[in-house]
């Protein structure tokens, strides 16, 4: 990635990619394409769909209100997505729209809302998440575009929750304080960061979490982080410990 070309226009779209393919992109995409980028025939795009890797295309043909893109070779293969979640309470929608963002830079596989007993907001717009984790993926280079569950309520994520995964749950009365000392030697069939709401877990929900068999809890320093900054913070430690930042692949 240290030698990618981060000028380069990127796509994301849903066909299948291949060399010699015709794309039509849909409408969200055409003024992007027309407007922004102002394209025309023979420019250059490079466009990724999260399944076949990236392919390098040009515009094949235009017009004011469509456009035709021509697949001509594969410029990356296909990254295989990192088994890491990203789980938190969810919140209001220009701090979760940055959330979401972020999350996809990080290299989040999956955003899982968590509805808690503090939790302000109950309902998460999961397309909305999701074209947010397409937006970042686009400008950052990512392959993999974040999978975007409907909400659970934490006792369900609870119950459901595999019992040979490690659970980093991010808790401010974490018993180290170094957090890269609490996740040293830390291993699971995949790895499940939680981030609870403004105001944190109750009571009652800590001591559920921390019943479950596989939880690493650390701490994000001493000052409290509201919880969109938390997902950067969290996020940053676990693949600097334990995952891709370190040479691993969760």
């Amino acid at each position: 990635m240290s030698h990618y070309d981060f000028s380069a226009q990127r796509l994301f779209v849903d066909d299948a990619l291949a060399p010699g393919v015709d794309i039509a992109p849909p409408p969200e995409a055409l003024n992007y394409l027309l407007n922004v980028l102002r394209l025309r025939g023979g420019d250059a795009i490079l466009l990724f769909n999260g399944r076949d890797g990236e392919f390098l295309a040009h515009v094949a043909e235009t017009t004011r209100r469509s456009a035709k893109l021509r697949v001509d070779r594969q410029t990356r293969p296909q990254t295989a997505p990192a088994d890491l979640d990203y789980c938190f309470a969810p919140l209001k929608q220009a701090r979760l729209d940055y959330m979401a963002q972020k999350a996809t830079e990080m290299g989040a596989g999956r955003l899982v809302p968590v509805i808690t007993r503090r939790t302000q907001v109950r309902r998460v717009n999961s397309a909305r998440l999701r074209a947010n984790a397409i937006e970042a993926a686009e400008q950052c280079g990512v392959l993999v575009v974040p999978e975007a569950p409907e909400a659970m309520e934490l006792d369900d994520f609870i119950a459901a929750f595999p019992a040979d995964r490690l659970l980093v749950f991010c808790d401010e009365d974490a018993p180290i304080a170094n957090p890269v000392e609490a996740l040293k030697g830390r291993t699971g069939k995949g790895v499940s960061v939680l981030v609870g709401p403004e105001g944190g877990f109750d009571d009652a929900e800590r001591a559920a979490i921390g019943r479950l068999s596989n939880v690493a809890r650390i701490s994000l320093g001493p000052r409290v982080l509201r919880a969109d900054t938390a997902s950067v913070a969290a996020l940053a430690i676990v693949q600097a410990t334990i995952g891709d930042w370190c040479g691993n692949h969760l």
